[in-house]
């Protein structure tokens, strides 16, 4: 009857549907691979949204920088020379680079420690309304620096300021028992003004990433407070602390109008040294000793931001 040489389909109608959706769907030799397609696609997309930042980053920081770096190494008769890198290296300036490093570590150290306490104190007391004040207040005060930052001190605790004033009439003079403002830790008391802020905005996130469950699992093996900020919380916050403190490091190490209005220019700080050069105080064949400083301050800058990436990318394994 002429059915031994038909083949009987034995599959249920919704397969058979199923069957003919992938049959249609599939691809073949004349036709091209629709999600390889699109997967191209979707990566010509993404990296030409980086286009824009890529030129902002490439004119903005990339050109200066390379200029900076070429300029160094020239003599003012345009040739090659390792003079500006030697000058730059030796008495007065090797001495900047001393103090700006030693003004960077004590003003990121410092507020960092204190930025972490104050952030876990403004978390731990679930209070909404303080969680608000102190965020919004640190985001002000972080942003809040240069010339009026240095006239707020002057007009505070100056030698004529108004603290200063009601601290006199009461008996005490801090002149007179070796407080200054316009000294090395004068300095760093300004600086901490807004970089304690800022460590609380960075270490809050990190914080929130701690989980309540790895806290209940510690108490309930029976570990006390302490046990668990040493074993559990402490290990985990530590790349992320560690990250913030570079941070600071690095803002305090570049600051430059606050010092400068502060002290004018009597501290030897690396920013304050290479302003004098921008200004036109030069010394004859040693032009370019200001590049030579700011190619110091990139290579240091580098090497702080290299380890913060690498605690970055430790400190994202946990808190995700």
């Amino acid at each position: 009857m002429g059915l031994g040489h038909r083949r009987v389909s034995t599959a249920s109608p919704g397969q058979s549907a199923e069957i003919a959706q992938t049959a249609e769907i599939a691809p073949t030799a004349d036709t091209p691979h629709i999600p390889s397609r699109r997967r191209t696609r979707a990566a010509f997309v993404a990296a030409a949204g980086l286009v824009p930042f890529g030129v902002y980053a490439a004119l903005f920081l990339g050109v200066p920088v390379v200029a900076v770096v070429v300029e160094a190494f020239r003599s003012p008769a345009g040739g090659w020379t390792w003079g500006n890198i030697s000058i730059a290296s030796h008495g007065v300036y090797a001495h900047g680079f001393i103090q700006t490093i030693e003004l960077a570590l004590l003003t990121s150290v410092v507020p960092g420690i204190a930025g972490l306490l104050v952030a876990n104190a403004v978390l731990t007391s679930r209070g909404r309304i303080l969680r608000r004040v102190v965020s919004t207040a640190s985001g002000v005060f972080a942003q809040f620096g240069g010339v009026p930052l240095a006239f707020l001190f002057i007009a505070t605790l100056g030698s004529s300021g108004l603290v200063t004033g009601w601290l006199k009439a009461m008996g005490f003079n801090p002149y007179d028992h070796g407080f200054d403002l316009y000294t090395f830790f004068g300095v760093a008391i300004v600086y901490t003004y807004f970089q304690l802020p800022l460590m609380v905005l960075m270490i809050t996130p990190a914080l929130e990433g701690l989980r309540p469950a790895w806290r209940e699992a510690a108490s309930g093996l029976g570990a006390r407070s302490w046990e668990y900020w040493r074993y559990v919380g402490g290990p985990v916050l530590l790349p992320s602390f560690l990250g913030g403190v570079l941070l600071l490091f690095g803002s305090a190490l570049s600051a430059y109008a606050t010092a400068e209005a502060l002290t004018s220019g009597s501290i030897p700080l690396t920013a304050i040294q290479i302003g004098s050069f921008l200004n036109g105080n030069v010394i004859a064949g040693q032009q370019n000793v200001g590049k030579a400083l700011g190619v110091g301050l990139i290579l240091v800058i580098a090497v702080a931001m290299i380890f913060y990436s690498m605690l970055q990318k430790r400190a994202s394994r946990w808190l995700q």
